[in-house]
């Protein structure tokens, strides 16, 4: 007759209550550990996404100026977005292009210039006087408490950075009257 033995806690093996515990409260810890330093590299990101961004219509604004708006820049987005006959390209892309303002990487840009009346016509078919003698572009943050970053430019060409939007007070040339240059 064979003796039936009956299992031991030590012969079992698995995880115990105590061992999901344990990992669940590490995985816990770590991502309260992690979580505020992505949320820091993400608004570095986003900032240097918007300054760049900024650069961007700084250099198509010089470009239609010198090559397509007789000396005026463009007084609104859609206008850098026709693509003069001889070219291949717009002088911004459509994304940027479809409005008064339009929303990248966490940030709303906006820009407008004051029209000059007796602007000539311009290469890319926009009538006469639609043309400006400088402009401001702006990029507020969409989520303002964790990223107060804002800037500004005109046509000028620096970057101005603030902790409060630039809307409404930043000249179309000229230095900002707050905020620091940046570039």
């Amino acid at each position: 007759m064979a003796l039936i033995k009956s299992p031991s806690l030590e012969s079992q093996s698995g995880f115990t209550l105590i061992d999901l515990l344990f990992t669940c409260s590490l995985i816990g810890l770590v991502s309260t550990l992690a979580i505020p330093g992505l949320m820091r590299a993400r608004g570095v990101a986003q900032s240097a996404s918007a300054i760049g961004t900024l650069r961007v219509i700084n250099s198509a604004q010089l470009s239609f100026a010198v090559t397509c708006g007789s000396g005026f820049y463009s007084a609104d987005l859609p206008t850098l977005g026709i693509k003069p006959p001889a070219s291949y390209q717009a002088f911004l892309p459509p994304e940027m292009t479809s409005g008064a303002s339009f929303i990248k990487q966490g940030y709303n840009f906006s820009m407008v210039g004051s029209s000059f009346t007796g602007a000539p016509g311009t290469c890319n078919g926009v009538g006469s006087d639609f043309g400006a003698p400088g402009y401001v572009a702006i990029a507020d943050p969409l989520d303002q408490p964790g990223n107060p970053h804002f800037y500004g430019t005109n046509a000028d060409g620096t970057i101005y950075e603030d902790t409060s939007t630039f809307s409404g007070v930043m000249p179309e040339s000229g230095p900002a009257p707050k905020g620091v240059a940046i570039h």
